[in-house]
């Protein structure tokens, strides 16, 4: 009755359904650990925000590795700008998704040490090659608050840290490079200022991250899971449709054979 199941275009199609079944079940499961990724870190972000403001000597030290549970931690820190050795970092955008510089920028602590502050986004001068204009930070001892962050790398962010660009422009903010640039030690990781904000605005400080959102993967995964078990039931519909248009076949040949076969027995 379904020997033509056997047949090769019926095997490939049987094989390629028990291929994309698993797969698209894979897929769902992919979707769901991005929903759990994405609420884990809307809790981590929001949770980070909300807790009290912490020096940033008890957060972080030279040589530190910032933990993903100190991701977004509200620090704060006292100290003396050094813009001397400021510098910017290419290729980042604004929170219109423009697309400049952020500026770099190191305190020296009161205590001792130095962090990066990450004090927001300028806009490209006339020429990308030249370092732009930079509006000054406050001078003398000045106590700021940031979003302490790690250090990027081109493994974690995906930014790739190009050679020979001009002078006090880098590509990732990484405290082991400037520590090397500077000569002294810097703590891991960096402050991405929150306050004081600049009374003109510039550099635009970043914006709060989102700790709502979660997207449409929750959904994704259902749809995902929806189609692995719609194409097995199609599958089935497709074999039941076979089967019947070929009973049809066969019972019309055999009306045929019967219809020619009585004349030939009435002229005999």
């Amino acid at each position: 009755m379904y020997r033509f199941l056997l047949s090769r275009q019926w095997v490939f199609l049987t094989l390629f359904v028990l291929v994309l079944v698993p797969t698209m079940v894979e897929l769902g499961f992919w979707q769901l650990h991005r929903h759990e990724h994405r609420v884990a870190q809307n809790q981590l972000i929001a949770g980070n925000l909300a807790a009290p403001p912490k020096p940033v000597g008890e957060l972080t030290a030279p040589g530190h590795t910032v933990p993903r549970a100190d991701f977004w931690r509200t620090a704060t820190a006292t100290g003396t700008f050094d813009t001397t050795h400021e510098v910017v970092v290419r290729r980042r955008t604004s929170r219109d998704d423009q697309v400049g510089f952020h500026v770099l920028t190191p305190l020296d602590l009161k205590g001792g040490g130095t962090v990066l502050v990450n004090r927001g986004w300028v806009p490209f001068g006339s020429d990308q090659q030249q370092f732009p204009h930079i509006p000054e930070p406050p001078r003398g001892e000045v106590t700021v608050t940031g979003r302490l962050k790690a250090d990027e790398t081109t493994s974690g962010s995906g930014i790739k840290d190009l050679a020979g660009l001009p002078p006090r422009h880098v590509m990732l903010i990484n405290s082991e490079q400037q520590s090397k640039l500077l000569g002294r030690p810097v703590l891991g990781g960096y402050l991405e200022l929150t306050k004081p904000v600049p009374s003109d605005g510039s550099p635009e400080t970043i914006g709060v991250p989102d700790s709502e959102s979660i997207g449409a993967h929750m959904a994704y995964a259902v749809q995902w899971w929806l189609f692995a078990a719609s194409v097995p039931v199609g599958w089935v519909v497709l074999v039941r449709r076979e089967k019947h248009e070929r009973d049809e076949a066969a019972a019309r040949a055999a009306t045929e054979d019967t219809g020619a076969a009585e004349p030939a027995t009435a002229s005999a």
